[in-house]
């Protein structure tokens, strides 16, 4: 009868949700391969609409908002040319803290 009741303990305690969290390295890579897939299939959305529908964009994308430049150039992803992302993907806790970059979200979340 004792051992009934260590094992029903035991099986409560085994239900407690664990809390698993993937390394930000991990994050950015997967990342960077969405972002690569879903330009494979065709532009990007352009950033000057994201910025209108009030998403977040980082330091690098709000000045190609600011720039006398075409639609498709504003559809390109200017993460694949930024700094932030090699740091992200190469290094555990890297120093990025642009608000708006989901690298510096993954890396100081």
């Amino acid at each position: 009868m004792a051992d009934d009741l260590w094992f029903e303990r035991l099986a409560e305690g085994a239900g407690a949700p664990i809390e698993a969290r993937a390394p930000a390295v991990l994050k950015a890579k997967v990342y960077s391969a969405m972002l690569t897939r879903m330009a494979e299939s065709g532009p990007l959305d352009d950033l000057l609409h994201s910025k209108r529908a009030g998403e977040r964009l980082c330091v690098f994308e709000n000045s190609l908002t600011l720039l006398p430049i075409g639609a498709d150039l504003r559809s390109k992803n200017p993460c694949r040319v930024c700094h932030a992302r090699v740091l992200a993907e190469r290094m555990e806790h890297a120093p990025i803290f642009w608000p708006g970059c989901p690298y510096s979200e993954f890396h100081n979340g």
